[in-house]
């Protein structure tokens, strides 16, 4: 039996071992200027059949997962009482499950009430993943992030308030050319406030489709190269190992297939050392930029097929 999937389910590198199941098609917002995960995409909720049928199947296959994510692409911003029945469902097929997690946006965690963030943390719900991007504001806005960062910090003190635990994904080069550096010290401030319990940073990169590309176009935006990413990220893990909350770090730079994770603090000492290497090296070259030609929602160099990045 095979799971009968449209799209693409996007997780974090911390959910790799998770059971993944279905439950939306697409994103709900899907209005980021720099995102192509799920244009391709027409956004729809899976009927609760569909869910059941895929909860059958890992049943029938003898599957028992502890740790489960829910997909596609901001699962969290559902209907409070439809995730209540996906969450009764998969309760009552895998009832030694310990946890739900998923992906969410401050809009959808600022629409549901105390009261709903409480029942879902009760059924299991612990990791959210959030889209924080930026610790600009003039970023976000300019991105068409579905928040500014009081928004976010409102968000992420409710969501914690019930018990649920904040992950934030972030972007290396989202600021632009020669904000680097503006961008990671904001950034750091930001995530030192809010106590993340893992940060995954990708590098952006930029695809010819996607909204962004109009604004290079146009002159509004210019690109940072992987160099100025790598030293916006060193900027950010040594802030960060100044903050003292231990954070599980993991950055990615898949065009230049480079990575760096660990715990910061403990760890910070090794992750710089690597980044410092690496930025020594692309000193020494011409610079080189994550552009994707072509659709490429799987993160394939376009003008070749190759993968970019093995995990």
């Amino acid at each position: 039996a095979i799971m009968n999937y449209e799209g693409q389910i996007c997780g974090a590198p911390m959910e790799r071992a998770s059971f993944m199941l279905p439950v939306m098609v697409g994103c709900s917002y899907n209005g980021c200027k720099f995102c192509n995960l799920f244009r391709h995409l027409k956004y729809r909720i899976l009927p609760l059949e569909q869910v059941e049928n895929e909860l059958k199947r890992v049943k029938n296959c003898n599957g028992n997962p502890k740790r489960i994510f829910l997909g596609d692409g901001n699962a969290f911003d559902l209907p409070t009482e439809h995730l209540v029945s996906i969450l009764q469902m998969i309760r009552s097929y895998f009832p030694d499950y310990e946890m739900v997690n998923m992906d969410a946006t401050v809009t959808g965690i600022l629409k549901k009430t105390d009261e709903e963030l409480k029942t879902l943390y009760d059924l299991g719900v612990r990791h959210l993943y959030l889209g924080i991007e930026s610790g600009l504001n003039d970023v976000l806005e300019f991105m068409n992030k579905d928040h500014n960062l009081p928004e976010a910090y409102r968000a992420i003190e409710r969501l914690q308030a019930a018990g649920l635990i904040y992950d934030a994904h972030v972007m290396t080069g989202v600021a632009g050319k020669g904000r680097g550096i503006e961008n990671a010290e904001a950034l750091a401030a930001s995530l030192s406030k809010t106590h993340p319990a893992h940060v995954v940073n990708f590098s952006m990169f930029l695809h010819k489709e996607v909204p962004l590309y109009r604004e290079v176009e146009k002159g509004r935006f210019v690109q940072a190269d992987e160099l100025e990413c790598m030293k916006e990220e060193r900027r950010l893990v040594e802030l960060l190992a100044g903050s003292g909350t231990p954070i599980l770090y993991d950055g990615f730079h898949d065009f230049i297939e480079f990575r760096v994770k660990g715990i910061i603090p403990k760890d910070s000492g090794k992750m710089l050392r690597k980044l410092d290497e690496a930025i020594g090296k692309y000193e020494a070259e011409e610079p080189v930029y994550s552009l994707v030609y072509g659709e490429c929602p799987n993160l394939q160099r376009c003008d070749n097929g190759a993968d970019v990045w093995e995990m």
